[in-house]
């Protein structure tokens, strides 16, 4: 009986990187796991967001009060605030009751989460706080995005959902209400950008089923 042949050192190498590229496909590395599971999260919240447009609604800052958790001023009013809000709890997660919680406010749960610069600081400890930059790669669908409005009517802050639309440039729409109900528009770079966040996390409403 001969004895086997002996590999040559190209041979082993390529059998190796066919085990290591079979491994690969039957184990996907963890990091595209967590960045598919972050994408879905995002693909949620645009659609959430995207689902108010269908809802007319009066831009109406007025003070009310609101029953707590899960408080919400009538269907056919609404704030940019009110989008967030809205689209997260459709996931979920009802950030009235985190706002309050987390004691960044003014401890009022019946406005602390309707108010940006509010948002603003929960987004920044609670999430992850982004870099502004002028560039429309650095913007993802789901971010969130805060502005100053120096002609505000009703304030001077607002905040908008990045959608996964882009204009024939490659720039993201956004998901807001400034003052005309919901709406889809290209306005990433409509007014000087005070904040970018990204926020996902786990359900917190009893009961919630998706």
């Amino acid at each position: 009986m001969s004895a086997p042949l002996a590999l040559r050192p190209v041979q082993k190498c390529q059998i190796l990187a066919t085990w290591v590229l079979l491994l690969m496909m039957c184990c996907p590395p963890a990091g595209a796991a967590l960045d598919e599971e972050q994408g879905a999260f995002a693909r949620d919240l645009v659609a959430a967001a995207h689902a108010q447009r269908a809802v007319p609604v009066i831009y109406d800052p007025a003070y009310r009060k609101l029953e707590y958790p899960m408080g919400d001023v009538p269907w056919y009013i609404g704030v940019c605030t009110d989008v967030v809000v809205r689209a997260y709890r459709a996931l979920g997660i009802d950030l009235q009751q985190l706002i309050h919680e987390s004691r960044l406010g003014s401890g009022d749960r019946n406005i602390d989460h309707r108010r940006v610069v509010v948002m603003k600081k929960f987004f920044q400890r609670y999430g992850t706080k982004l870099p502004v930059s002028d560039k429309p790669e650095d913007y993802r669908p789901g971010d969130l995005v805060a502005y100053h409005l120096p002609d505000g009517t009703f304030s001077k802050s607002h905040i908008a959902i990045v959608s996964d639309s882009k204009t024939l440039e490659g720039v993201p729409l956004v998901i807001h209400n400034r003052g005309y109900g919901v709406r889809e528009e290209d306005w990433l770079f409509g007014s000087e950008i005070t904040g970018h966040y990204r926020y996902q996390r786990a359900p917190n409403i009893s009961g919630w089923k998706k």
